[in-house]
């Protein structure tokens, strides 16, 4: 009996969508917005993470950096907590400290600064600048594609830069940019090498690295926050496990730092789980966000389906006065009508995905990301489309379960 209701109620919703087109069409509306948005905002989120991953794979998941203090969001310098005050800022003997470590393989000070690059007018956004030396892509990832690296004299301070690939054609179109002098913060650099930095790397347009300085020149040339942007970048030999890495540069910095045992550490280690977990609260976030905004689409979309579906029990009042009479209970007339309702978000819901599968591919195909949208967003997607039909669906259908079949009977 429930499956023949089903069955039932399932081709009257299809018959109101042929027949009022525009009214269905206007009814499910919200929840193909709705559904869309997550399904989209899901594939983003995916893709982002994905990425995210994949980069730190490539570039070496066992490298960790030493900073003077970690903060999820960025310190103003200018008014520091007294917790990080009393802390030493990060020099090269903490650097030299930790690379006396046999275990480690590399340990150096680097800094990153954000400065506009322009060459003969042309001129880029902001862009992420790192003062590091010549195993910056070995820590980080990258492929040098034309030039070469410093050299030893050029880490002490010369004017000259490794600049990224896309930074480079940006400036210098179809020319040839070694040998040519680029201004990063208003200083004059000479190119000596074209870089290209890992294709599955995520990042956001203000933190695109645009070149690499030799770390002396950056510290002479720009201005730089001692907290946020001064680290010690570290990796350890293959054989040796990351915890253990970090164990060791803890134990040689702060013997380095005289610290007595019961002393709180004057530094931070953040390692790529941190960072993973840092990308990976923020995204929440922003899915969280996303999923509220697309929840007031669904809303709509649920009170369309309440509002048709008033309309479908007064435009069905004599049927459903005469199914009594034939010996219907509420409980199928119920029955049939939540059906109805839960049918029709659930072609909503149906709509939405494939909708938001297209966008979602569109835009993974402008941000370069590479992930397949998650099962458990189309499940999710399905079940709360259902879930829409039958809360706003119940009304109405209670309200026809509730009919006195004389009084359905008289209506005209």
């Amino acid at each position: 009996m429930w499956i023949r209701s089903l069955d039932e109620g399932v081709g009257i919703a299809l018959d109101s969508l042929r027949s009022n087109k525009l009214r269905s069409t206007l009814t499910i509306l919200g929840v193909v917005i709705g559904v869309c948005t997550v399904m989209a905002m899901a594939s983003i989120v995916e893709g982002i993470r994905t990425q995210i991953f994949n980069a730190m794979e490539t570039a070496g998941p066992t490298a960790f950096y030493v900073m003077r203090f970690f903060s999820q969001t960025p310190l103003n310098p200018d008014r520091l907590p007294y917790e990080v005050r009393i802390r030493p800022v990060i020099d090269e003997p903490d650097a030299v400290a930790i690379r006396q470590v046999p275990e480690i393989q590399y340990a150096a000070m680097w800094v990153q600064v954000f400065e506009k690059m322009e060459y003969q007018g042309e001129r880029t956004q902001l862009l992420t600048i790192y003062g590091a030396d010549d195993q910056f892509m070995e820590v980080l990832g990258g492929t040098l594609l034309r030039g070469r690296l410093f050299s030893r004299s050029e880490l002490h301070g010369a004017p000259v830069t490794v600049v990224e690939n896309e930074s480079a054609e940006r400036l210098f179109g179809q020319a040839d940019p070694l040998g040519r002098y680029v201004r990063i913060g208003g200083k004059a650099f000479l190119i000596i090498g074209i870089y290209q930095r890992p294709e599955n790397i995520f990042e956001p347009p203000s933190q695109q690295t645009g070149a690499i300085v030799p770390f002396q020149t950056a510290k002479q040339s720009f201005r730089y926050d001692e907290t946020n942007a001064l680290f010690i970048s570290v990796k350890p030999w293959n054989r040796v496990t990351p915890e253990r890495a970090q164990d060791l540069a803890t134990v040689a910095l702060r013997k380095a730092r005289k610290l007595r045992p019961g002393q709180a550490n004057t530094f931070d280690l953040i390692t790529q789980d941190q960072i993973l977990d840092t990308i990976s609260s923020l995204t929440s976030m922003f899915f969280l966000v996303m999923v509220a905004l697309s929840s007031v689409a669904l809303l709509v979309g649920g009170i369309g389906v309440m509002a048709i579906m008033m309309v479908s029990v007064t435009d069905r009042t004599k049927e459903i006065g005469l199914r009594k009479a034939l010996g219907a209970t509420r409980a199928e007339i119920l029955w049939q009508f939540l059906v109805e309702a839960a049918t029709l978000t659930l072609i909503g819901g149906l709509l939405g995905i494939g909708v938001g599968l297209g966008l979602g591919e569109l835009l993974k195909r402008l941000l370069k990301l590479q992930s397949a949208v998650p099962l458990w967003s189309a499940v999710l997607a399905c079940g709360v489309s259902i879930a829409i039909g039958l809360t706003f669906g119940m009304y109405p259908a209670n309200r026809a379960a509730r009919m006195d079949p004389v009084e359905a009977l008289r209506h005209e």
